[in-house]
């Protein structure tokens, strides 16, 4: 039987290297984005490969959670109507700002990091269910190492600083993540999170030359700071997808769950911090409320 992919987030950069890694494993891959061009190039580079099936392209603001609700519901029902499993969820967006804003009243980073590929995957839990053996990706980052980890409400005490922000919203997905692991034990639907390590992105170019986007004490020592920034972003994005292929595909991982895929693409221990039970009931509440399954 055909196996499908849906990969958020692929239409350039990390996302798009992802979808071409597999369609080479002969994945049909539809890919998510907001912007309907690059999506057709997404496509027409992948179709250029002459995949065993061919790619298609899915408009969706993911940053928008009524528009996910809208996506996962159009999933659902395909693969419904088709009696095709859905095999594969990789949920690939991410963003950082340099700048706070808010999203229908909650913090973006917060939204587009950890609400968005939650409700997606909540939402498409029956179809990845009915479909299984299936696994559910979410896209990690070393960034949790560095997020305040206390999560009594969506937004941490103190100043905004886009770094740490886009860390602990991260943090979030990663307990999710976990959690979600354990509670579909069983199931046949197999989640893991994958490290990427860092590559050139349309998200980190720029973003990661200000100085703002970290805490004051970190400020002191920007040129180190930049430095280090630097060498973690410089890699190609082919190389930082390759986590992200190996925990869609790798046979060794069949019948295991809750791994974190590091970015040498071999299993790592995940940061203590979203092992927490205690972490996982505060994300948990907080998803609920903020991205409920319904439109309310």
């Amino acid at each position: 039987m055909k196996r499908t992919a849906v990969v958020t987030a692929g239409t350039a950069g990390i996302g798009l290297e992802t979808a071409l890694g597999l369609a080479a494993a002969e994945f049909s891959v539809t890919v998510v984005g907001r912007d309907a061009d690059r999506g057709a190039r997404a496509v027409d580079r992948i179709n250029a490969t002459s995949p065993a099936h061919p790619a298609r392209f899915l408009s969706a603001d993911l940053s928008a959670l009524d528009e996910v609700r809208t996506l996962a519901a159009r999933i659902a029902s395909e693969h419904a109507a088709a009696g095709e499993p859905l095999s594969v969820l990789i949920n690939n967006v991410g963003a950082m700002f340099p700048d706070r804003r808010d999203l229908s009243g909650v913090e973006a980073s917060f939204v587009v990091n950890h609400l968005s590929p939650y409700l997606l995957t909540e939402l498409l839990l029956p179809t990845l269910t009915a479909g299984a053996p299936s696994r559910v990706v979410n896209v990690t980052s070393g960034a949790v190492a560095t997020a305040k980890r206390v999560f009594d409400a969506v937004e941490p005490p103190g100043g905004y600083y886009g770094f740490h922000w886009y860390g602990r919203a991260k943090l979030a997905n990663l307990a999710y993540t976990l959690d979600l692991a354990r509670r579909l034990d069983g199931t046949g639907v197999s989640v893991f999170a994958a490290d990427p390590g860092g590559a050139a992105t349309d998200m980190t170019n720029g973003t990661l030359l200000d100085p703002k986007i970290v805490s004051p004490a970190l400020r002191l020592l920007w040129p180190l700071v930049r430095r280090k920034f630097e060498r973690s972003t410089s890699g190609p994005a082919s190389t930082a997808a390759r986590p992200s292929i190996t925990a869609a595909t790798d046979g060794a991982l069949t019948g295991r769950t809750g791994i974190v895929v590091g970015a040498r693409s071999r299993p790592v221990a995940p940061l203590r911090t979203a092992t927490d039970p205690r972490v996982a009931d505060a994300v948990r509440r907080l998803s609920e409320r903020y991205a409920p399954l319904t439109a309310t």
